[in-house]
C-alpha cells in the first residue's frame, strides 16, 4: 500500500462514537491507511457541550478558554468581537516547530486521537471540527509536524498547533501523493472547506497528550513483536552454543518467581527448542556446570521487558479512554479548568520502555558475542568465519551491533526526568513526554537491528554445527534458519560484502515474519 495515498473506498473504517477507540483502531488509522468517521452518538454529545460553550461565551464574566487569553495571558477578558481572531491568533502562534517533519504515521496517530478526544464531547467544540479533521485525514493529507516544539505540558502544543493551522487551510501538508503543498490548496483540491475557529476550538484543537500518546501505542506493537522475536534468537543462540533447555523448565518460572513475562519468555524458548539434539551438551567435550548469564537468564530478562511493557499498555489503554483537554465540559455542564493536559503518566513508561529495549539488547548482544569468541562458543570457529585470518566473519557485525547497543544505553537517560519552565513560570513543571516518545521510536528500530544481527550470527552458527549432518536441530530453529536464508541472509562461506545480508535480517525482522514462520512450526508464541 503507497502510505502516502487517500484512503482507499474500501479501506477498513473506523467509526469513532462516544465509547473508547482501541491500541488497534489507531494502529489502523496510523499505519493501515484506515477511513474514519464521526458516529451520530458523538455528534450529538457534541452538539450539547458546544451549546454550553455557546452561553458561556454570551455572559459578562470572563470563562478561561471561552473568552480569555492562554497560559501567562489568561488574565486578560477578550471583547466577542476579537475572539474569532484570538483563536486563529493562538494556533497561528502555536504552530512554532522546528527541524525535520516527523513520520506520516505518527501525525495520523496525533490527529486521530485528538479528533477522538473531540468526539467525546468533553470539548465544547462543533461537530463541524472533528469531522473537518476526519475528512483531511480520509483525503490522504498530513499536515507537516516538525520534530520539536512540545514540551509534553498543556498538551503536545506545537505538533497539535500545525495540524489545527491545516484545519484552516493554512500553513504545510503532504498530499496524497507524499509532495509538499500549501495547505489551503490540498483542502481545494479535495473539495474540503477550511474551519473558521469559534471560541474555545483552537485551545480545544492543541491541548493534549496525543502525540506522545500515539508514538506510545506504536511502540507497544512494535515490542510486542520483538520481545518474541527476542525468545527466538535467545533460543537460537543456546541452541547454537549447545546449552541446556533445562532452566526453561516452566516450575522453574511461575510457581517459584512468579512474575508473568518471565514465565511467557520462557515458555516461547522452550517451545522454540523443542526436539533439538543440539541442546543438553553442557557436559560434554568442554563440560560447563551452568550456561553464561546471558543465556540462562535470558527469559528473565526478557521477562521483565514483558511485564514494564504489560504496565505500559495499560497506562495507554486508560490514555486512550481519556479526554484531555483544559478546561473540559462535564456531563453536568460545568465547564472546569485542570491539568489533564500533564503528560508525566504517558512521559514515565515512555521511559520505562525505552529502559527495556536497551537491557533487551544488551543481553542480545552478549549472546552474539560469545558465538564469535572461539574460547567461549565450544567449538565454533572465531568469528563464525570460513578461514579465520584470512576472513574476518562476522567480526564487524558485532561492532556495529554494540554501537546500536551503545546509542540504546545513551537513549535509556530518562526525559521524564527533565522540566524546563515555560510561559511566565505559569508552566513551571512539564512532563518532556513528546521528548520521551521521540526517543523511544529510535531505541525501538534500534533493537530491531540489534536482534537481527543475533539472527545472523545464530543462523550462521547452526548452519555450521550441522554441516556434517549428524546434528539435529529443533524444528522450528530449522524454521527460522530457513526464513533467514529466504530472505537473502547468507550463511556461512568467504567473506563477502556483508550489510545486504543485515538489511535482510533487519526486515525480517521488522516485518514480523521471522516469528511468523517460527509459529508455523510451534504454533501461537506470545
Amino acid at each position: 500500500m503507497d502510505m502516502h495515498s487517500a484512503p482507499a473506498a474500501d479501506a477498513p473504517l473506523v467509526q469513532v462514537g462516544k465509547a473508547d477507540v482501541t491500541a488497534e483502531d489507531v494502529l489502523a488509522v496510523a499505519r493501515g491507511n484506515a477511513r474514519v468517521e464521526i458516529g451520530p452518538d458523538a455528534l450529538a454529545e457534541m452538539a450539547v457541550s458546544r451549546a454550553r460553550i455557546d452561553a458561556l461565551a454570551a455572559e459578562p464574566r470572563p470563562v478561561y478558554g471561552v473568552s480569555t487569553g492562554f497560559g501567562a495571558l489568561a488574565v486578560r477578558h477578550i471583547s466577542p468581537e476579537l475572539r474569532a481572531q484570538l483563536q486563529r491568533s493562538l494556533v497561528r502562534s502555536h504552530a512554532a516547530g522546528m527541524g525535520p517533519a516527523v513520520e506520516r504515521e505518527v501525525t495520523r496517530a496525533l490527529m486521530f486521537l485528538r479528533m477522538k478526544t473531540l468526539a467525546s464531547g468533553r470539548t465544547g467544540v462543533r461537530p463541524l471540527v472533528a469531522q473537518t479533521m476526519a475528512a483531511i485525514l480520509n483525503a490522504g493529507i498530513t499536515p507537516v509536524v516538525r520534530e520539536y516544539g512540545s514540551l509534553g505540558c498543556s498538551g503536545d502544543l506545537a505538533p497539535l498547533s500545525h495540524c489545527a493551522l491545516v484545519l484552516m487551510g493554512e500553513g504545510l501538508a503532504y498530499g496524497p501523493d507524499g509532495a509538499e503543498h500549501p495547505a489551503g490548496e490540498l483542502l481545494a483540491a479535495a473539495g474540503i472547506t477550511p474551519v473558521e475557529l469559534l471560541e474555545k476550538e483552537g485551545l480545544a484543537l492543541i491541548n493534549g497528550t496525543d502525540g506522545m500518546l500515539g508514538m506510545l501505542v506504536m511502540a507497544c506493537a512494535d515490542l510486542a513483536r520483538l520481545f518474541t522475536t527476542a525468545d527466538i534468537t535467545a533460543a537460537m543462540s543456546l541452541e547454537a552454543l549447545l546449552g541446556t533447555e533445562k532452566v526453561l523448565a516452566p516450575e522453574l518460572h511461575g510457581p517459584i518467581r512468579p512474575h508473568p513475562g518471565q514465565a511467557l519468555s520462557a515458555a516461547n524458548m522452550l517451545a522454540v527448542l523443542r526436539g533439538s539434539g543440539l541442546t543438553g551438551h553442557h557436559q560434554d567435550d568442554a563440560p560447563r556446570v551452568q550456561d553464561a548469564y546471558s543465556i540462562r537468564c535470558a527469559p528473565q530478562v526478557a521477562g521483565a521487558g514483558r511485564d514494564t511493557l504489560a504496565h505500559a499498555r495499560l497506562v495507554a489503554e486508560r490514555e486512550l479512554a481519556a479526554s484531555v483537554d483544559n478546561p473540559v465540559v462535564l456531563p453536568d455542564g460545568r465547564v472546569e479548568s485542570n491539568g489533564n493536559f500533564h503528560g508525566a503518566p504517558v512521559a514515565y513508561v515512555l521511559d520505562f520502555l525505552a529502559i527495556a529495549a536497551a537491557d533487551l539488547g544488551s543481553i542480545a548482544e552478549r549472546r552474539t558475542d560469545r558465538l564469535l569468541d572461539k574460547s567461549r562458543s565450544h567449538g565454533l570457529p572465531a568469528f563464525l568465519a570460513d578461514d579465520p585470518g584470512v576472513d574476518s566473519g562476522l567480526m564487524i557485525a558485532q561492532y556495529t551491533q554494540a554501537a546500536l547497543v551503545s546509542e540504546n544505553k545513551r537513549l535509556a537517560v530518562p526525559a521524564s526526568v527533565d522540566s524546563i519552565p515555560s510561559s511566565a513560570m505559569q508552566e513551571d513543571h512539564v512532563s518532556m513526554g513528546w521528548s520521551a516518545a521521540r526517543k523511544l521510536r529510535q531505541a525501538v528500530d534500534n533493537l530491531g537491528r540489534i536482534l537481527a544481527v543475533e539472527l545472523t550470527a545464530a543462523a550462521r552458527a547452526l548452519e555450521i554445527r550441522t554441516v556434517d549432518g549428524t546434528a539435529q536441530l529443533a524444528p522450528a530453529t530449522a524454521a527460522a534458519l530457513a526464513a533467514a536464508r529466504a530472505a537473502g541472509v547468507g550463511g556461512a562461506g568467504r567473506d563477502r560484502f556483508l550489510a545486504p545480508d543485515l538489511d535482510a535480517a533487519e526486515a525480517l525482522v521488522a516485518s514480523g515474519a521471522l516469528v511468523k514462520a517460527v509459529e508455523k512450526v510451534t504454533g501461537p508464541l506470545a
